[in-house]
C-alpha cells in the first residue's frame, strides 16, 4: 500500500523555524517528484516547494530564501526546513508525490497522484 506520512509540524513563535519530514511506504520517494502543499483556514491549497527527481528545487515567490525542500534517499524521505516563519505560514501542510510531473504545473495539486494527511503547523505572533 503506497502511502506518504508528514511529521514534524507544530506551534511555534514568529520567527522560528520547523522542519517537515515526508516518509513514504510502499514506494521509494526518490523514484518520484515530491511536493508540498499547504492549506490555510478557507483558502485554497497553495504550492509550497517542488523537488524533482533530479534534485532540482522549486519554490513560491512567498517562501523563497526561507524554506528549503531536501531529499535523504537512504532513509526514503523528503524534508522541509521552514525558517523566519510568519503567521501566514500557518496551515496543513501535505506532501504530495508524482511519478512524472509536468514541472510547469507543479504547483496545481491536481497534478499529483498521491497525498499524505497533512501536518498542522501554527505560527503564533
Amino acid at each position: 500500500q503506497v502511502q506518504l506520512v508528514e511529521s514534524g509540524g507544530g506551534v511555534v513563535h514568529s520567527g522560528g523555524s520547523l522542519k517537515l519530514s515526508c516518509s513514504g511506504s510502499g514506494f521509494t520517494l526518490d523514484s518520484y517528484d515530491i511536493a508540498w502543499f499547504r492549506q490555510a483556514p478557507g483558502k485554497e491549497h497553495e504550492g509550497v516547494s517542488c523537488i524533482t527527481k533530479g534534485d532540482r528545487a522549486y519554490y513560491a515567490e512567498s517562501v523563497e530564501g526561507r524554506f528549503t525542500i531536501s531529499r535523504d534517499n537512504a532513509n526514503n524521505m523528503v524534508y522541509l526546513q521552514m525558517n523566519s516563519l510568519k503567521p501566514e505560514d500557518t496551515g496543513v501542510y501535505y506532501c504530495l508525490a508524482d511519478a512524472s510531473l509536468r514541472i510547469g504545473s507543479w504547483m496545481s495539486p491536481f497534478e499529483y497522484d498521491y497525498w499524505g494527511r497533512g501536518a498542522q503547523v501554527t505560527v503564533s505572533s
